[in-house]
């Protein structure tokens, strides 16, 4: 895949087609132009970005839109060496888990009986068709929420309305406000909504835990005629 944000033109290679097929508009529209040019000044002033640029859209490159059976929304990628990797929430094998993470495979375990991952790489879930979608898709490294506002939100706005019309049956897990505030795009009429506080240490006592929400997705999947998820 093409870097993103080595060039002002557009990026052919840069999602799978049939992505591209709703989302390629977007890489021509202002905001995008916009978003490109800010990224690559930023790295020509020597900032380092994370993810590498190569896995900005992981998300997508893992879980094509034909296989989207669970959206998991999260704010933007981990702000440490070598933590984000294009997943929301994941990191890749041999990184210590972030304390959200953690949280993550507790509830998982109180939920479903799953034991403990040693590995907190979730790419096992994005193949599955869990698509793992941060809001903001880059960020600089060790400042949190540094490329909020630059246009990552409407384009990940986009995804979510355009698997709101064209799909069905779908699961959103929208964790804390920041995600929630997302669930404006998407019908509740034709897919299933499930919000709690975020996992962080800060919230997750106040009702993350004992939401179970990996049951309650696997509940609805197969209540649809559709295969659960494997989430250990």
């Amino acid at each position: 895949m093409l870097e993103f944000y080595q060039t002002m033109t557009t990026v052919q290679p840069v999602l799978p087609d049939a992505w591209l097929q709703y989302l390629q508009p977007e890489f021509d529209a202002p905001y995008m132009q916009a978003l490109r040019q800010f990224l690559r000044e930023e790295k020509d002033k020597q900032k380092t970005i994370y993810p590498h640029s190569k896995n900005v859209f992981n998300a997508f490159w893992l879980t094509p839109f034909d296989t989207v059976r669970v959206v998991i929304l999260g704010q933007d990628p981990y702000h440490g060496p070598g933590q984000a990797h294009g997943l929301c929430f994941s990191v890749p094998e041999g990184i210590l888990f972030p304390p959200s993470l953690k949280n993550i495979f507790i509830e998982l375990q109180n939920d479903l009986g799953v034991s403990p991952s040693k590995n907190g790489d979730l790419t096992h879930w994005a193949k599955q068709g869990v698509l793992l979608l941060n809001s903001v898709l880059t960020v600089e490294a060790s400042k949190a929420a540094s490329h909020e506002g630059r246009g990552w939100e409407r384009f990940t706005d986009k995804a979510i309305e355009v698997l709101n019309r064209e799909k069905e049956n779908l699961v959103f897990i929208l964790w804390g406000s920041y995600a929630q505030r997302k669930g404006a795009l998407i019908d509740r009429t034709r897919h299933l909504i499930l919000q709690s506080v975020h996992p962080s240490p800060l919230s997750s006592y106040r009702g993350f835990f004992g939401s179970k929400p990996f049951g309650k997705t696997n509940q609805f999947l197969i209540e649809k005629g559709l295969a659960p998820i494997v989430w250990g």
